[in-house]
């Protein structure tokens, strides 16, 4: 599109056409005066300065660096010098500056956003352990959208360092068992022994030695608080490995004990396996009738029929909720779809429908993923995941189970089995997971052994079984072993994809030039309808619809157990709760929108939860456990602990709504300590901490907040609330963050080591400062000449007429 500098010019177009015009009417040449018209017009655009757009790529020789170098002191593990080193390398080549982070805490993603611009390119010297302000991935985002690149070059370690952590909810209940988590990690993957004790208030609760050889082990810890108020645990780490520092082999818990919570049970069955559960670890009080809710925490309704829930009681149970109050509703003979809930007014506060699901079986997914070293040395693997992700994030495979499993030399189960896609935090999980892949250490690409796992999985599943393989196709040394396998596969019913990433990788054909990857699809599949060739940035628009049904089911297949699963392991109420029990029946229901489905019987949801205003709503579509009932294995032993945890995950928080309520979290060395004050009474708002009063900002209705500033690691009490101060924050995460590599790449950048950086960056900072640019190009000449040449063709032609016309005269 042509575009002018000075547009107003043209303006003067209008008195020449005027002006011709005028003279045309008095008897002037018509010709002539057009023909001048033209050209002043011709002109007057060329004085106009006309112009368009072109797109120019232009790269920069010498593009502009500034290396941030983490020198914090998390980084004293690691090679020192090699920011100088790489700095010394680079400024004599190219614009280089060099940036250092120093202190008790990492803040990178910061520094990302502090320094980076559409003008530079950033390269990061760390571990890539961020652990203060905006996180890495914000940083790189913000990087990215103004156009700039960034790198990551890891020292190598020289040391290996131990830590410590204990995690675990701040509160706990009086008399009932409260699990925490004790988790040491170390900086190497190497074999290494140690001992660690457990205390609670000064009394040894676990003491053992141990061998890990992984970067992380953790350990789960049961202990009863039998006493009200304030307590600490305490957790002391001893090798006689070689350290880089101890300062991280102690940790400290605070945790405040309460009464047990006030629990509401409306059941006609009282000497249930549940309700035995809820009179061992709840204030409970037994009733019919849905009535004087204020006080509880929870209310658990129990297999009651829907015509036994007025109009007014669900009222009162949605303005309980509403309010923040817990509901739980456990199912049986007479309830659900036993108990007419289907479109009554009970059933808009569950996150269930008392309708079968659509279908049987379901969608069973599940993706191998590709991570030997070709996928990193060809450049494929940022691709591979970027299509799981994709997969993953499908709006069509929302009612869909997914797992991944990733091969190099062996198969291994990354997402832990099939997770449901209904839920946003199992999407969350697995993209999580893959982010986190790494190429394995052996050359091998061993595709049947990620097959096996696969088939273990499948071998069970009813439905829809779909698997697809996401590979840059050197399957060469594995060929025979795989369609043995995917062959296998096929006669269960199983539908078989290979998405194809295109690469240079060696053993993707034989000598032939018969593609190894397609030929497995079309022995399995019979047709290559299920391959795909990709190149890089293009997705695989793979099982998106609905047309493959389910395989008949067998009529002569025993139905009367079922095998509880987690659906989503990951979420409070199933993240440590390793379920193993059978069921002999359920209540057929459908999950809402937005509900989370945790625990599945033969694809069928048992327990469901939501969020209903500020509360929580949980259906527990199985019976309470009675005698000749479904579920008794499901109240029994450890498998309890779901119930305990479902009605945990209702009452939210088991503090006492009365008088005034204080709450903070454990805090690190050099950071504050925010604590929230919720006054239930109408007294003036009081807090001390070593004897000076606080000063209470007002953030909401009956809530204050203040701040600590502790100066020592130990146990810190503000008007007798505990509050654990451990080491600076900077000790917690040690060795290189293993995400760093793909979160670098996600981002258009890459990760080195100190010799592949001074051998590529600058060439890859070169090739990525390529850059498209709109130029102008000026037409003016081209108008110019249009009006000369219209100028010099008239003068000619009028001076050819006129000697031809004298000629005839003579």
């Amino acid at each position: 599109m042509l575009s002018f500098e000075q547009p107003i010019i043209l303006a003067f177009i209008l008195p020449v056409l005027a002006g011709a015009l005028y003279l045309m009417l008095k008897g002037g040449n018509k010709k002539l005066l057009i023909s001048r018209a033209i050209v002043l017009s011709l002109l007057i655009v060329a004085i106009a300065s006309p112009f368009t757009l072109v797109s120019q790529v232009t790269e920069q020789e010498n593009p502009q660096l500034v290396i941030i170098s983490d020198e914090t002191n998390s980084m004293q593990l690691f090679e020192k010098g090699v920011a100088d080193e790489l700095y010394e390398s680079l400024t004599t080549k190219t614009p280089t500056s060099l940036v250092r982070l120093t202190g008790d805490r990492t803040a990178l993603g910061d520094a990302v956003v502090q320094y980076a611009s559409s003008e530079n390119q950033v390269v990061l010297v760390t571990d890539g352990n961020n652990n203060y302000g905006k996180n890495l991935e914000e940083g790189l985002d913000f990087a990215q959208n103004i156009g700039s690149t960034v790198y990551a070059v890891t020292p190598e370690l020289e040391s290996n360092d131990l830590n410590i952590q204990v995690k675990g909810d701040k509160t706990a209940v009086k008399g009932n068992e409260y699990r925490f988590e004790i988790i040491v990690s170390q900086a190497e993957e190497v074999p290494v022994e140690y001992t660690f004790k457990a205390s609670a208030d000064d009394k040894l609760i676990r003491s053992g030695t141990y061998t890990q050889s992984s970067r992380q082990r953790s350990y789960q810890i049961p202990y009863k608080f039998n006493d009200l108020g304030a307590h600490e645990i305490k957790i002391e780490l001893s090798t006689q490995a070689d350290e880089a520092d101890d300062i991280n082999n102690e940790f400290l818990k605070s945790v405040y004990v309460v009464p047990k919570p006030k629990v509401k049970y409306i059941t006609d069955e009282p000497d249930s396996p549940l309700s035995n559960i809820l009179y061992n670890l709840y204030d409970t009080s037994t009733n019919s009738n849905i009535s004087d809710l204020d006080s509880q925490k929870a209310v658990v309704i129990d297999n009651i029929p829907g015509n036994r829930i007025s109009e007014s009681d669900v009222a009162v149970l949605k303005q309980y909720i509403s309010n923040g109050g817990g509901v739980v509703v456990t199912g049986g003979e007479r309830s659900y779809e036993y108990g007419d809930y289907l479109n009554s007014s009970i059933e808009d506060i569950l996150p269930v429908t008392s309708e079968p699901m659509p279908g049987e079986g379901g969608r069973q997914i599940v993706l191998v993923l590709d991570i030997s070293p070709s996928t990193e040395k060809h450049d494929t693997l940022s691709e591979i995941l970027g299509n799981a992700i994709y997969l993953v994030q499908k709006e069509e495979l929302r009612g869909a189970y997914m797992g991944i499993i990733a091969f190099g030399k062996e198969g291994h189960d990354v997402s832990g089995g099939l997770k449901y896609l209904g839920t946003t935090g199992n999407r969350e999980s697995l993209e999580e997971e893959m982010r986190q892949l790494r190429p394995s250490i052996t050359s091998e690409t061993l595709l049947h052994e990620g097959l096996e796992v696969a088939q273990e999985w499948l071998n069970t599943k009813t439905g829809t079984l779909d698997l697809v393989i996401i590979s840059d196709g050197g399957i060469e040394d594995s060929y025979e072993e795989s369609l043995k396998i995917a062959s296998d596969l096929k006669e269960d019913n199983v539908n078989f994809y290979f998405v194809h990433i295109r690469s240079s990788a060696p053993s993707q054909q034989d000598e032939l030039g018969n593609v190894y990857a397609k030929n497995l699809v079309e022995n399995v599949e019979g047709s290559t309808n299920n391959y795909f060739k990709l190149d890089a940035g293009q997705r695989a628009n793979i099982i998106s619809d609905e047309s493959i049904e389910p395989p008949p089911s067998n009529e002569s297949e025993s139905t009367s157990s079922y095998q509880l699963s987690e659906s989503n392991p990951s979420h409070f109420i199933t993240q440590n709760s390793n379920v193993k029990a059978n069921i002999t029946g359920y209540n057929d229901v459908t999950p809402k929108p937005g509900a989370n489905r945790l625990v599945d019987a033969s694809n069928k949801p048992v327990i469901t939860t939501w969020r209903y205003g500020l509360g929580r709503v949980a259906s527990i579509t199985t019976d309470n456990g009675k005698d000749g009932g479904w579920s008794s294995q499901m109240y029994s032993g450890n498998n309890s602990q779901l119930i305990s945890a479902t009605l945990n995950w209702a009452i939210a928080n088991p503090q006492p709504e009365e008088g005034a309520v204080v709450e903070a979290p454990d805090t690190w060395f050099g950071l504050p300590a925010t604590i929230t004050l919720t006054m239930y009474d109408e007294k003036v708002p009081e807090l001390t901490y070593r004897g000076d009063e606080l000063e209470l900002a007002f953030v909401g209705k009956n809530t204050y907040e203040a701040q600590i500033f502790p100066k020592t690691i130990g146990m810190h009490y503000v008007s007798g609330y505990p509050i654990a101060v451990n080491y600076a924050i900077e000790y917690r995460d040690v060795g290189l963050n293993e995400e760093l590599p793909s979160l670098i790449a996600g981002n258009g950048g890459k990760a080195y080591s100190q010799k592949e950086a001074r051998a590529n960056l600058l060439t890859d900072a070169r090739q990525n400062s390529l850059q498209s640019r709109m130029e102008p190009v000026s037409w003016k000449m081209y108008f110019i000449l249009a009006a000369l040449l219209l100028f010099l063709g008239e003068v000619m032609l009028r001076r050819s007429l006129e000697i031809i016309e004298s000629r005839k005269q003579e």
